[in-house]
Order: structure tokens, then C-alpha cells, then sequence
């Protein structure tokens, strides 16, 4: 048996467990292949026995009433405060025993026989560590939602977009990465990860906080030799920006900030210093953009985020002895920038870069 714990972090989100819960119990629950109800062609039907659990963050709404009134049957695991994103789930699965994680957003919503295709693909290979399914918009159901697409990827200079989004172009799905791929890094709105591995890789970096620290995760999985994959069969439709708004100094102070650590703590020592030199120097122009619209406070948030990268540098300098590989599957050679906003390549299959297999 295959036990799966799909654990919901929850942080001042009651409508969202109210409107998203019952169909993630709906169509997650199951303790047989018979209850599945799906089972991969040509393969022996997988025993799984699923749980979901809410971890709440220290909210200070009434979310924790609602469950215990509404679903006293779910396990509750509640934290003493918010721990953000990164540190919330840290704390929460050192108390989940399972054989796989899935970290789900509380405003997503899955769809029937979603769990079983991720499981059947990742345990055909011991390197398949993390996945996620086909993300879409919760609103626009034939179009790939920011967080996630078909699975999202890095360039050399460290920008992220996915198979579906490059930036804030979105497309429309019209069975186009209807294939299973391996990815750079899957979303943490509907993150599946095999325990063993999370704890042998240290979970997601508490410093991060929030935003970013799901590719930071899936970068060192992959410097320890570990292959992150994209399941088309299965999928899942996200709201996305329940917690922040999309416009927000704070959330642009956790991006910059968070995206400088990440390159610094996994880049090879041969392309750490051109490729932060590059990076400073990009955000300052997208800094120059903020304050040129008028968006004073995310002008600030970029130069606090340059601030709070170079205070942190010792510490991040440390994490970097953690490094094993240097050659990742999935990593984008070319430069999106460019590509996107002056060859106005808009489409993941419209770039020209090379990836490396």
C-alpha cells in the first residue's frame, strides 16, 4: 500500500477551505485501486490509501472553528504562528508519516482521478522525486494558470516560466503539452514529493519564506541527482494570488530577493559571479520600470530586496557546500528576455534556446 498524505497549508483562508475542501475530499480520497477507479494501461493496478490534512499557520480567522464544526474527521496540525510557506510546511510534514506528499494550495481544485497518474509515473522510476499535474485557471479553464502551466523551467540568468506561460503571457490549452516531460521545477500549488526525498534534500528553505522556495527545493533535489516531471494526465485548476495581491512591494521584495538567493546557492562556482553581476543589473532596469509607472513601493522593494541578498550572502555561502551536481536536466541555455520583449517569441514552443536533457 501506498500511502499519500495531500496536506492543505492554511493561513486565514476559511472561504477557501469552504469553497475548495469538498471537492479535494471528493476526488482524493481512496484506499483501493477498486475506489481509484484508474489505472495505467498495461500496468498492475496501484494499491493507495490517501489522507489530507490541514496544516494551519497560525491563522487568526475563524478557520479553525469551521473544520472542527464542519470536517472533525480531518486531522488538524496547527502552528503557533505563520512560519510563511517554506517554514509552515517544514514544520507541518516532521509530523505527516507517508510515502509521498502532495503540498496543495487551499484554492485549488482537483479534478477526478488526480492523485493515480502522478503516483503510476513516479513510482516507474526511483529518480522522479517531485512532480505536478496540468495546472489551469480556475476562471479560464482552457488556458495554463502563472503558477505552474505544464511544468516551469529556468533560464541562464535565472528568470522562471513554464510550458504554457512565459511571463504574463498565458495560453490556451488545446492538448499541446498533452506529453510527459521532465521539468526544472513544479509548482508549489500542487506539489507531489516522495518523503524520503524531501527529507533527505532538508525541505524548503525557511529563509525564503514565501515565493521561490519551491524551485530553490527542486534545483537542490536535482543537484543530488533527482529528475522532477510533469504528469499531463492528471489535472488540477488554481486560482492563484489567494494569500498576496499580484501587485504588492512585499510580494516584489520576496521575488527579487528570494530569485538572488536561489541563484547563489545553486549556480556552479564557474557561472555564480557573471550571472549575479548580469541579474543586478536587470533588476535595476526593472526597478527603473517600476518607478517610470509610477509603482514607487515596488521601486523600494527591489533595492531592499539587493539590501537583504548581500546581508545574507555568509549564510547562503554555507548552503552552496551542500552541492553535488552541476549539470541539471531541464535547464534552459538561452535568455528569455530577449527572446520575449524584442523577438516577441510569446510561446514555450516558440523559443529557440537549448535545453539541457
Amino acid at each position: 500500500m501506498i500511502n499519500v498524505a495531500i496536506v492543505i497549508l492554511n493561513w486565514n483562508g476559511r472561504s477557501m477551505l469552504e469553497r475548495f475542501l469538498p471537492s479535494v475530499l471528493r476526488y482524493s480520497l481512496m484506499d483501493s485501486p477498486s475506489e481509484a477507479g484508474w489505472q495505467m494501461p498495461n500496468a498492475t493496478p496501484l494499491e493507495i490509501s490517501t489522507s489530507v490534512i490541514i496544516a494551519d499557520n497560525g491563522s487568526t480567522d475563524d478557520s479553525i472553528a469551521f473544520l472542527q464544526q464542519h470536517y472533525p474527521q480531518l486531522q488538524l496540525i496547527l502552528l503557533d504562528k505563520n512560519y510563511g510557506f517554506a517554514e509552515g510546511y517544514n514544520r507541518a510534514l516532521q509530523q505527516v508519516e507517508a510515502d509521498y506528499y502532495v503540498l496543495l494550495n487551499s484554492d485549488v481544485e482537483p479534478t477526478p482521478h488526480w492523485i493515480q497518474p502522478v503516483i503510476a509515473m513516479m513510482e516507474r522510476d526511483w529518480r522522479v522525486a517531485i512532480a505536478q499535474p496540468k495546472l489551469l485557471m480556475y476562471d479560464r479553464r482552457d488556458t495554463f494558470e502563472y503558477a505552474g502551466g505544464a511544468g516551469g523551467y529556468i533560464d541562464s540568468f535565472g528568470y522562471p516560466f513554464c510550458r504554457g506561460r512565459l511571463f504574463t503571457t498565458l495560453e490556451r490549452d488545446h492538448g499541446q503539452y498533452d506529453d510527459e516531460a521532465d521539468i526544472f521545477w513544479a509548482s508549489g500549488a500542487a506539489m507531489f514529493v516522495k518523503s524520503k526525498v524531501w527529507h533527505k534534500v532538508g525541505g524548503l528553505d525557511p529563509d525564503f519564506f514565501a515565493h521561490m522556495e519551491e524551485i530553490d527545493f527542486c534545483w537542490r533535489a536535482k543537484n543530488h541527482g533527482y529528475l522532477v516531471r510533469y504528469c499531463p494526465r492528471s489535472t488540477v485548476y488554481h486560482v492563484g494570488g489567494g494569500t498576496l495581491p499580484k501587485s504588492s512591494p512585499f510580494k516584489t521584495h520576496l521575488n527579487f530577493r528570494n530569485n538572488l538567493s536561489m541563484l547563489y546557492k545553486n549556480l556552479p562556482a564557474s557561472r555564480l559571479r557573471r550571472v549575479i553581476g548580469v541579474r543586478l543589473v536587470l533588476d535595476w532596469v526593472a526597478a527603473l520600470k517600476f518607478l517610470v509607472e509610477g509603482h514607487l513601493g515596488e521601486f523600494r522593494a527591489v533595492g531592499k530586496a539587493h539590501s537583504d541578498f548581500r546581508s545574507m550572502i555568509p549564510q547562503l555561502h554555507d548552503k552552496r557546500h551542500h552541492l553535488r551536481h552541476h549539470t541539471v536536466s531541464a535547464f534552459y541555455r538561452g535568455h528569455i528576455l530577449p527572446e520575449y520583449y524584442l523577438l516577441r517569441r510569446k510561446t514555450f514552443t516558440a523559443l529557440r534556446g537549448r535545453f539541457i536533457r
